[in-house]
């Protein structure tokens, strides 16, 4: 039984390239955080937590998501025992969220997780700098 070579990537545009990577990537992630009890939207919201509490609409600016998308995502992380949210005592009409030490425990096991997901590339400067110039051009064209 033979089997046809593979495609050859390397005539492949960046784009579809970029979008295969994210999904192995994604892949990869979404197995070690479901057995964490996390979601790639929650433990974004862990990571923009860790210094401290944000109101829910901040918390959605800073990790790019609507409100709608972060109000499900703190939910899940609230059930979880992840998260608190309380009034703000500086404006009654909204409330802080803020990390329990069971989320910071589980960030920090996510964080610890990501060399064995990425290997090398988790490591090399050069490439997150590269990543981080593709997402700031591509944010400020839309």
């Amino acid at each position: 039984m033979s089997t046809a070579p593979g495609p050859d990537l390397s005539t492949w545009p960046t784009g579809w390239l970029l979008a295969v990577a994210a999904r192995l990537v994604e892949h990869r992630w979404a197995a070690v955080l479901d057995d964490m009890g996390l979601t790639h939207a929650g433990l974004i919201a862990l990571h923009t937590l860790r210094d401290g509490p944000l109101p829910q609409r901040t918390l959605a600016q800073r990790c790019q998501v609507t409100d709608q998308t972060m109000s499900r995502t703190l939910d899940r992380l609230a059930k979880a025992g992840f998260v608190t949210r309380a009034p703000d005592p500086a404006d009654a009409r909204r409330h802080l969220t803020r990390l329990t030490p069971r989320g910071r425990a589980v960030h920090e096991r996510a964080v610890q997780a990501e060399p064995a997901l990425l290997g090398v590339l988790g490591e090399d400067d050069a490439f997150r700098a590269g990543l981080l110039d593709v997402i700031t051009r591509l944010s400020t064209t839309e």
